[in-house]
């Protein structure tokens, strides 16, 4: 047993240090593309592929948890005459946690599962050594564009999830539970400030990086076959999904140690 839990200790050690060595080299392709107008179309691409067509997706997502929020939350704030301040509830959770969060495992489970498949049956079929064959760098030419494209575009659609959240949680307070919509507008904006939908966008930046970069990872390394493919799948899903979980957590404390640090009059919402 101790036999055991040595070699997978060794051998989670070891892809912890892989990936940290592809994420690094995965950096360095970004700054010589970023520096290069020639891989401009690359980029433009994958931003078509990975952002235009995931904003259905980040839309349903958005409205969705607004409303979901409007009706959950209703019956506790009505029993004390606080209905009204409804919007705060709904919009503060939205633009800080759930729109963020919500938002990014979404493009975790469209846009990882894509690029690690894509990635994947590259790699399975020789393609990306091909690439390489021909004095190409493989993670330049791969992995930069998409990576690049996650990190621009993740926090956009994360504010569009945001406003369809805000939109469909407004529609179901007014509309159906019968709110005043001057005094959900005026409550909310008393309670959101600029802060809290930056730090969301911030957010996305970072859970861009990261579901890019575990996702090309997982294409790269992949076993050989549909099986190992599909298993690269679900270890890219599920590592991108833990990855979010851990880095809201961290952007939790450090984002409200810094809040309380420069408002500290200030009570948070």
């Amino acid at each position: 047993m101790i036999e055991i839990l040595g070699e997978r200790t060794i051998a989670c050690i070891e892809g912890f240090g892989r990936f940290g060595r592809f994420s690094g080299e995965s950096f360095r392709a970004m700054i010589h593309t970023f520096f290069h107008p020639r891989s401009y179309p690359l980029v433009l691409n994958q931003m078509n592929v990975i952002g235009v067509k995931s904003v259905p997706v980040v839309m349903a997502t958005g409205a969705f948890v607004g409303m979901i929020l409007a009706i959950q939350a209703y019956g506790q704030l009505a029993s004390m005459g606080l209905e009204e301040r409804l919007g705060v509830l709904i919009n503060i959770a939205v633009v800080k946690e759930l729109g963020p969060v919500l938002a990014a495992v979404m493009l975790a489970g469209r846009v990882g599962g894509a690029l690690t498949a894509e990635l994947g049956t590259m790699n399975v079929t020789e393609q990306i050594a091909a690439v390489q064959s021909f004095g190409v760098s493989p993670i330049r030419y791969l992995v930069a564009p998409r990576v690049l494209a996650c990190l621009l575009l993740t926090p956009l659609l994360i504010i569009y999830a945001d406003l369809l959240g805000i939109l469909g949680g407004f529609f179901v307070s007014v509309k159906q539970l019968g709110i005043n919509p001057g005094a959900y507008w005026n409550y909310s904006a008393m309670g959101v400030e600029l802060w809290d939908v930056s730090t969301g966008a911030l957010k996305g930046f970072f859970f861009g990086g990261a579901i890019a970069l575990i996702s090309c990872y997982k294409g790269f390394t992949c076993r050989e076959g549909a099986r190992g493919v599909g298993e690269a799948c679900t270890e890219a899903f599920v590592g991108c999904f833990i990855s979010i979980l851990a880095l809201n957590y961290v952007f939790a404390v450090v984002l409200s140690a810094v809040y309380k640090t420069f408002w500290p009059l200030r009570p948070l919402i």
